[in-house]
């Protein structure tokens, strides 16, 4: 919790133990925290250097805890002014920056962005410079950023930024496919389902865009684009895809609110893979069923819908906003 003024795991522990005893001897406070008694006096003597600690006048050997309002307060007040500083240093660089951009050259409206390092960093920079919203079309083989690897993803949603992602039905073939589509469902965000997209493609506040270049290299390498027709042309392919797309539901995500007699969370997780093009075998194995529990409950939902046809209960099921788009 105090990471934020600089104090790692062990700092913060051993602050918090000399907080609640009020004053102690290096061994006794090195048995509190199950450390080495010169692991605990190196971390003392971190927390004295920050003025969170000090050696007690009294009684030689002992340390004591500086009142943590205080301490801390210090702190908190000089960070709050190194941030400060921080932004006002960006906010000039941001000001040189569209001045020199007023008539941009060709060649910075595209930057061509070469090495797997660079563009998985360059991919996550674009998601943390994010303010309002990431649109995403997904394909089933990521090459250089995996959605387990894609921290920057959770931590843009939690500041409030919003995800629109298209992901193609490959995406949901391997045994695990659905796990980190589930966390994102989780989070908020807004996830479709296509057949295929036409290609890897991030687009961040309709400002910058990242779209990968295929090369008979081994070397993988990105387009990241700024601001012109070509970001204008790439935001409406993924506008174009994303109204074609059907909606995702993982673990009643968006669904309509459950009925007595109605399909149930399961239910509607079922017929939302299977119009997003899965067999009835990969349902199965996506949620964990038996083949027979899926083509049970595909056969409850016909008679729920009066139908005797999957087509048709494709058909109802949208009528019914069992599968209804979600408002844009």
């Amino acid at each position: 919790m105090l990471a934020a003024i600089g104090l790692d795991e062990r700092h913060e522990a051993a602050y918090r133990a000399l907080v609640a005893v009020g004053a102690a001897e290096v061994a006794d406070l090195a048995r509190r925290l199950a450390l080495a008694e010169q692991d605990t006096e190196h971390a003392l003597r971190r927390l004295e250097r920050q003025g969170l600690a000090a050696r007690s006048s009294a009684r030689p050997g002992r340390w004591v805890a500086a009142p943590p309002a205080v301490a801390l307060g210090a702190l908190l007040t000089r960070q709050r002014h190194e941030l400060e500083q921080a932004e006002l240093a960006a906010a000039l660089l941001a000001r040189e920056y569209r001045a020199a951009a007023d008539e941009p050259a060709v060649h910075d409206l595209v930057e061509v962005v070469t090495g797997a390092s660079a563009v998985a960093q360059r991919f996550l920079q674009l998601q943390l410079g994010a303010a309002e919203e990431v649109c995403a079309l997904v394909t089933g083989s990521p090459v250089v950023v995996s959605a387990a690897e894609n921290e920057a993803e959770a931590q843009a949603a939690e500041r409030g930024v919003r995800y629109r992602v298209v992901v193609e039905r490959a995406v949901l073939d391997p045994p695990q496919g659905l796990g980190g589509l589930a966390v994102a469902l989780g989070r908020g965000e807004r996830v479709r389902v296509v057949d295929r997209v036409p290609t890897k493609l991030v687009v961040a506040d309709r400002s910058l865009a990242m779209v990968p270049l295929t090369s008979r290299s081994a070397e993988p390498a990105a387009l990241v684009v700024h601001a012109s027709g070509l970001l204008e042309l790439l935001a409406g392919l993924f506008e174009s895809v994303w109204r074609e797309a059907l909606p995702l539901r993982l673990n009643g995500q968006g669904a309509a609110e459950e009925v007595p007699d109605g399909p149930d969370g399961t239910d509607l997780e079922v017929l939302s893979l299977l119009l997003a093009g899965l067999t009835d075998a990969s349902v199965a194995k996506q949620l964990d069923l038996g083949l027979r529990t899926v083509q049970r409950r595909v056969k409850r939902l016909m008679e729920l819908a009066g139908v005797t046809t999957r087509l048709q209960l494709g058909w109802q099921a949208h009528e019914r906003g069992w599968v209804a788009r979600e408002p844009d």
